[in-house]
């Protein structure tokens, strides 16, 4: 195998690897070529990541593992994605979704695809990926399915102490006087400010 392919090759598994990393020896092994190729692949590819400033990624190895992660040079700009996260404004399938897991809470992703009558995967990982719903546990039974509920950012970015402060569900009654769901209404209302 080539040096540019054996980077790529090493390049595309530190990607699919993420915050766990991975080790020369898996890699090696993964690739199947030896230690020391792969740790001068290594080299030769933290190398073109630093002497050039275009790339705002670099190589380290920590704790034994190699991974892919940001450059110093670039932590101002990553600063103010974090710093704000409202700019991407949740769909209605998400809001849908953390509708039902703040109410049924534990829940698995199959009991709110029964809830909504379509697929929750998408919504979902969105809703972990803002850090408002979190796995919780695992669903006794046959695969173990993850639980997932709301995380502490969801009770502060609605303003509530815990989650029985949540609205009370509209009953049969007040559901024929009132034709609106109060609480979707106010996730609309809190996730479009």
């Amino acid at each position: 195998m080539d040096s540019k392919n054996l980077m790529s090759r090493i390049e595309a598994l530190l990607f699919v690897a993420g915050d766990d990393g991975i080790t020369a020896r898996q890699l090696a092994q993964y690739l199947e070529v030896g230690v020391m190729d792969i740790e001068a692949g290594l080299s030769e590819l933290e190398t073109k990541y630093n002497e050039a400033e275009e790339h705002g990624i670099t190589i380290k190895q920590l704790a034994g593992t190699y991974q892919l992660t940001t450059k110093q040079s670039v932590a101002e700009t990553l600063q103010k994605l974090v710093e704000n996260p409202t700019s991407q404004v949740l769909t209605s399938a998400s809001l849908e979704v953390l509708a039902i897991i703040a109410y049924k809470q534990p829940i698995t992703r199959a009991e709110v695809e029964d809830l909504r009558g379509v697929k929750s995967e998408r919504p979902i990982q969105t809703l972990v990926s803002k850090a408002l719903v979190q796995e919780v546990g695992r669903a006794e039974g046959t695969g173990r399915a993850i639980l997932y509920g709301t995380t502490k950012e969801f009770l502060n970015y609605f303003g509530l102490k815990n989650i029985s402060e949540l609205p009370p569900l509209p009953t049969e009654e007040s559901e024929e006087e009132e034709t609106t769901d109060l609480f979707m209404t106010k996730f609309q209302e809190a996730f479009n400010e």
